[in-house]
């Protein structure tokens, strides 16, 4: 009884150990021939905006210069970059020709939008928030993002943190 135990356990585990090398091998696979990050528009109470693939805001950041990001350490904790492996794809009214990318310091493609580096924000937890909006975290104002590339202003600004 005891070795039949013993070789069911070691079954499961070359399973496991298989299942587990190709999930790795096809994750490989994918970050190799890249996929990208899709971005959108979506109508808010902010009127429309940028969103991601699951229609979470996006924003630009006022002290981001020349393309390049200037949230890096804690302040990507509260404002994650919207990053891709690669080239960006335009769904849903957003326009192609205004998408990009840009190297982060930890060296990940960001993406961008007319230039502006694109970051959700962690308070954000479902599509159509906007509690983002306004906000001057770590020396600079946050924005939604419009279809046309542009901050949108919405008049209200928050405590930040």
């Amino acid at each position: 009884m005891k070795v039949v135990v013993m070789s069911i356990g070691a079954i499961v585990a070359a399973l496991s150990l298989t299942y587990g090398l190709s999930i790795a091998s096809a994750s490989s696979s994918s970050a190799r021939t890249g996929t990208g990050t899709k971005v959108a528009v979506a109508s808010s109470q902010l009127g429309r905006i940028l969103v991601d693939s699951r229609g979470r805001t996006l924003y630009l950041f006022a002290r981001d210069r020349h393309g390049k990001s200037a949230c890096s350490g804690l302040c990507a904790g509260y404002w994650p970059a919207l990053t891709t492996k690669g080239k960006p794809k335009a769904i849903n009214g957003a326009r192609k020709a205004l998408l990009g990318t840009s190297r982060r310091s930890d060296g990940r493609l960001q993406v961008t939008y007319r230039g502006h580096p694109l970051y959700r924000f962690s308070g954000d937890t479902g599509a159509g928030q906007t509690s983002g909006e306004g906000l001057t975290d770590f020396g600079g104002g946050w924005w939604a993002v419009s279809p046309a590339g542009n901050k949108i202003v919405s008049g209200t600004t928050g405590p930040g943190y």
